[in-house]
């Protein structure tokens, strides 16, 4: 999204320049990183004395940390179906259901966004144990998909809040079911809200750290635990290159939701 500063008068130049140091400051890290994965030095040094791709060659190379990446993908796919399809009737049930303690019922789902992640990954943690989930695939989906599905739901319950219901009844009242014409009429408009919500989804699992170091064992291990178990052993450049992949990959579906959501509105 692009900002517009039209009509701010004297007002212009001082907030552009505000928001560009803003910018400049949260991605200052993100471009040291990026640079220290391309360094020729066997430590983390910035500047770099030099420029190579043997951290690179190094990663990919290395078993444990295609595991991890493949660990993480798969998780990622799996919470993000589970995620959707339970923030799409989560969504149906908030959005058009009437009943009392609808705001509570809400409110309840969005816990996993207010509370802070140690005191939930502890919570979780103890319950994994007692039901022998600890470091098992079905562990990770659940602890995932529970703080995966706040944010589906925000991104349905608002698609679906737009969308004007009396299309889906003129379509049932044409000859098709209710299901058909939620299939066939409601989910395809509210297709940039599903596709939101899959990508947040999954950005929520392939990024999450705290709950995952909670969850994982040393057989099972997503890629954000890897590198902070190896940053904690050595400091490689090659965390800078499987830190760099990470922040890529979360940029490129983000521009693809960007579009998307471009696309949608023409």
């Amino acid at each position: 999204m692009l900002l517009n500063f039209d009509g701010l008068g004297a007002w212009k130049w001082p907030l552009v320049i505000f928001t560009a140091l803003v910018s400049l400051f949260l991605l200052l890290p993100i471009l040291f990183i990026v640079a220290l994965s391309f360094g020729s030095s066997q430590w983390l040094i910035f500047p770099p004395p030099g420029w190579t791709t043997k951290w690179y060659v190094e990663l990919f190379a290395d078993p444990r940390w295609i595991e991890a990446a493949w660990t993480s993908l798969r998780i990622g796919l799996v919470v993000t179906v589970l995620s959707v399809l339970l923030g799409l009737l989560a969504s149906f049930g908030l959005v058009r259901g009437r009943f009392r303690g609808a705001e509570t019922l809400r409110a309840l789902f969005l816990t996993p966004m207010i509370l802070p992640v140690v005191v939930f990954a502890v919570a979780l943690y103890a319950f994994a144990l007692r039901l022998g989930l600890n470091g098992t695939f079905a562990g990770f989906v659940l602890a995932h998909t529970i703080v995966a599905l706040p944010f589906s739901i925000i991104a349905i319950s608002g698609a679906l809040q737009g969308f004007d219901q009396a299309i889906e009844d003129a379509a049932v009242l044409c000859g098709a079911t209710p299901l058909e014409a939620k299939l066939r009429v409601t989910l395809p408009a509210i297709s940039h809200g599903l596709f939101a919500a899959a990508i947040f989804s999954f950005l929520m699992s392939w990024d999450e750290v705290v709950l995952a170091i909670f969850m994982s064992s040393p057989t099972l291990q997503t890629l954000p635990v890897k590198i902070w178990t190896t940053l904690r052993q050595d400091l490689t450049p090659v965390i800078a290159a499987a830190s760099t992949l990470l922040v890529a990959l979360t940029l490129i579906l983000m521009l693809l939701a960007a579009l998307f959501r471009k696309g949608d509105a023409r």
